[in-house]
């Protein structure tokens, strides 16, 4: 099987985009940015529950499919972390009517690009881009492993990926340089029980525990066509393929009613530190923080603060560590949110004849400066700038991470809202130097933190 691009929580904390059912939050609404392109799109649902965005663009003889499930790591059962990362690589295992493996070459056999299937802490989805006259196979494909998965589902095909995924542990944690360290700031920053504590890819123990009839089960509850939206951009005709979509799914049975997540993250009421050896030959500090939910009060500050702070080479922290002292090979900062509460880090790796304890000492001076003055006016245009000019050249594209598919299918999962872009970009536009300096000094907090240091030595971790 091919290789596939599963996302895994490796706290660089770059921008994610999971997925929550719009019942399981309410937002409120912001004003739309006026200059902003907006997205035509059609939403409507089929009497099982399927979502479905149509946005027509006939400028290219393409089109991108994209179904999104709400199920992430959020959505598991205790002792069985990974499960929905796993879940996600059988779904490339074939189905009743598609050979095994045969996905992949069956789409590339069409000429389509941008094949894929992630897995965040909030979401999982499937996407690819293709020529216009083959959306009926990305069609037939995706409904045909949503509707007749189970049919050759065996112990043997379960196994099989049982062996993949800790081996893709190995390589993506285990032996990763500061992998493992990465991931003891997870387990700091959420509490053992959390279900993000163990993780996107899980531990060895719960991969391989997982049983036949778990597999079964889960995907009879989280891959019910009430628990997907499916976005589909490009170069068609929407009569055309509003009978495809109900030719291929509307026949599939409602599935049951999802649970609600019930899941409060504790607040972090005092520093937490811990130091972890790793292969590395460079010590290196991470710092992070609980923060404001995806698309909550304080979010979009976080993301500013963290461009400010440590994006690139004209940020804070990589000016004042990188150039002006000296002590740190790199430096960055990100948010990531997140549902049940937004993780904002700043991580740093010292330069030769230096140490962790060097780096953390300047970051918590520049942390500090920028709690008591904020950001100035040009910092703040800079990063909104930048953030609104990712945004909006990922729309240059159909699909893939970031294309008009994903980010439809983002907004209406999370919001209920595929056309929230304008809103979206207004939550940047409308941040100001005091609501930006109101986050760092209400939310990076000493006594809130987690600080974890990776130093050379040897690794302790089970097989």
């Amino acid at each position: 099987m091919k290789a596939l691009r599963s996302v895994v929580m490796t706290l660089a904390f770059g921008i994610a985009w999971p997925a929550i059912s719009a019942a399981q939050t309410q937002m409120p609404r912001a004003p739309v940015a006026p200059d902003v392109h907006k997205i035509d799109f059609e939403k409507y649902v089929l009497s099982n529950g399927l979502e479905v965005i149509l946005s027509p663009d006939h400028r290219l003889p393409m089109v991108a499919v994209n179904l999104w499930y709400h199920v992430g790591p959020a959505n598991e059962a205790a002792g069985r972390t990974g499960f929905a990362h796993l879940f996600e690589h059988m779904m490339f295992q074939g189905s009743k009517h598609v050979p095994a493996d045969a996905h992949f070459q069956l789409l590339e056999g069409a000429g389509a690009s941008d094949i894929n299937g992630t897995t965040d802490f909030d979401r999982t989805n499937y996407f690819e881009t293709l020529p216009a006259n083959r959306i009926e196979l990305a069609l037939w494909l995706e409904a045909d492993r949503m509707g007749y998965l189970l049919d050759v589902l065996d112990q043997a095909s379960l196994t099989n990926q049982q062996d993949v995924v800790r081996n893709e542990r190995r390589q993506s944690v285990e032996n990763q340089p500061y992998g493992i360290v990465q991931e003891e700031l997870v387990h700091q920053l959420y509490p053992k029980g959390h279900p993000y504590y163990a993780n996107v890819i899980g531990s060895h123990g719960d991969i391989q525990a997982v049983q036949l009839e778990d597999v079964r089960k889960f995907f009879k509850t989280f891959y019910a066509p009430n628990n997907a939206s499916i976005a589909i951009v490009g170069d068609f005709d929407k009569v055309e393929v509003r009978k495809l979509v109900e030719k291929y799914f509307g026949s599939f049975q409602r599935g049951p009613a999802i649970p609600k997540l019930d899941v409060t993250t504790p607040p972090i009421t005092a520093e937490r530190r811990a130091v972890v050896q790793d292969r590395i030959e460079l010590p290196k500090v991470y710092l992070a923080w609980i923060t404001s939910p995806i698309y909550q009060a304080g979010d979009a500050e976080a993301a500013l603060a963290a461009r400010i702070l440590g994006d690139g080479k004209s940020s804070r922290l990589y000016k004042k560590l990188v150039y002006e002292l000296e002590i740190a090979q790199d430096v960055t900062a990100s948010q990531y949110s997140l549902v049940l509460g937004s993780a904002f880090s700043i991580e740093a790796t010292a330069r030769p004849g230096h140490t962790a304890e060097e780096l953390e000492r300047v970051i918590d001076a520049e942390i500090e400066r920028f709690r008591a003055e904020g950001p100035s006016a040009d910092e703040l245009d800079r990063a909104r700038n930048t953030i609104e000019t990712e945004l909006v050249g990922g729309l240059e594209t159909l699909g893939g991470f970031g294309g008009v598919a994903d980010r439809l299918n983002q907004y209406n999962h999370y919001l209920g809202d595929p056309g929230y872009l304008g809103q979206d970009i207004a939550r940047y536009r409308n941040a100001t130097t005091g609501s930006v300096k109101a986050f760092a000094t209400d939310q990076l907090k000493r006594n809130a933190r987690v600080v974890v240091q990776g130093v050379p030595g040897k690794p302790d971790f089970g097989p």
